[in-house]
């Protein structure tokens, strides 16, 4: 059977076929960013992508049949959120935000920050430019209230030497880009078996995002990650998400090739089957898990282009 294609590519994605996988009606694509060269980038900032609006990843969801979408403010603009902001009122109540903040903000900004979708904080502690281990305490202590999470990037022994921080921290925790653990790492790396150990005691979620990026290959064909994303899954399938990362900014500053984003999609699926699991928990990993952790409402839609 011949699978549906486009006539062109999306900006910032190879291909043009459709997933092979049926993508449930309702799916979210948990980490996205978007670019605009309006906003002046932060003093130090090291990817400079071309501007990728949420127009643009408007064309990658019809594409690839998602619903719902993350927009995370990227390291580019620091703690400047403006960006993501407008990303999200254009894309409306089917998207969420996860911003960057220094723990200065009022209350007030906060509750407005909620108001407009928030639901997260993220510290980037490998390409970020803002923050530091030691705003893990305050910030998880600002958000709390407010009922949001903390998104980690880190390098594995940065990771692992938080451990007893990340234990008592007062809110969930939600690891990007499979945890920035390297697949020779699993099973192996004390990062590892500290993810392991949050996701079951669900205390964290993790990401099954950037597989291009920690794959020494720099693609998420890379049999490598097969394992890695097994362990995340039959560890805790309620608590894995899955991301595009799409504009790939890594990618167009010349780190890695343009991943195929339906590709992404049926790896996660092949993941998922490998796993020992099926159709449920790709619903979970695409639809109930984003709902839960984000605030979606219960919505229905109608069924996939599959």
């Amino acid at each position: 059977m011949t699978r549906d294609c486009l006539a062109t590519p999306v900006a910032f994605s190879v291909g043009t076929e459709r997933p092979a996988v049926a993508v449930p009606a309702g799916a979210c694509d948990c980490h996205v960013h978007v670019y605009d060269s309006r906003f002046a980038p932060a003093p130090g900032a090291r990817l400079l992508p071309p501007d990728a609006s949420a127009g643009d990843y408007g064309q990658l969801q019809r594409r690839i049949g998602t619903t719902r979408t993350v927009l995370v403010t990227p390291s580019t603009y620091g703690s400047d959120n403006r960006c993501m902001l407008e990303g999200l009122a254009a894309l409306g109540e089917q998207a969420r935000g996860v911003a960057v903040i220094d723990g200065s903000e009022s209350d007030g900004e906060l509750q407005r920050l909620h108001a407009l979708g928030v639901r997260g904080v993220r510290l980037n502690l490998s390409l970020g430019v803002s923050g530091t281990a030691e705003l893990l305490e305050p910030l998880a202590a600002r958000i709390a209230p407010l009922g949001w999470h903390l998104q980690l990037l880190m390098a594995p022994d940065l990771l692992a030497s938080l451990a007893p921080v990340l234990r008592r921290l007062p809110v969930d925790l939600v690891f990007d880009h499979f945890g920035r653990i390297a697949p020779a790492q699993a099973g192996a790396h004390a990062a590892h078996a500290l993810l392991l150990e949050l996701l079951a005691a669900g205390k964290a979620w993790v990401k099954l995002s950037g597989g291009y990026i920690v794959s020494p290959l720099h693609t998420v064909e890379d049999p490598a990650l097969d394992a890695l994303a097994h362990s995340y899954l039959r560890s805790a399938p309620d608590r894995v998400l899955w991301g595009s990362d799409w504009p790939h900014a890594t990618a167009t500053a010349g780190v890695q090739p343009l991943p195929d984003d339906a590709r992404q999609l049926d790896r996660l699926a092949q993941w998922i089957d490998g796993a020992g699991q099926g159709a449920a928990t790709l619903h979970g990993v695409l639809v109930d898990n984003p709902r839960a952790l984000y605030g979606f409402a219960q919505t229905e839609f109608p069924d996939s282009f599959h």
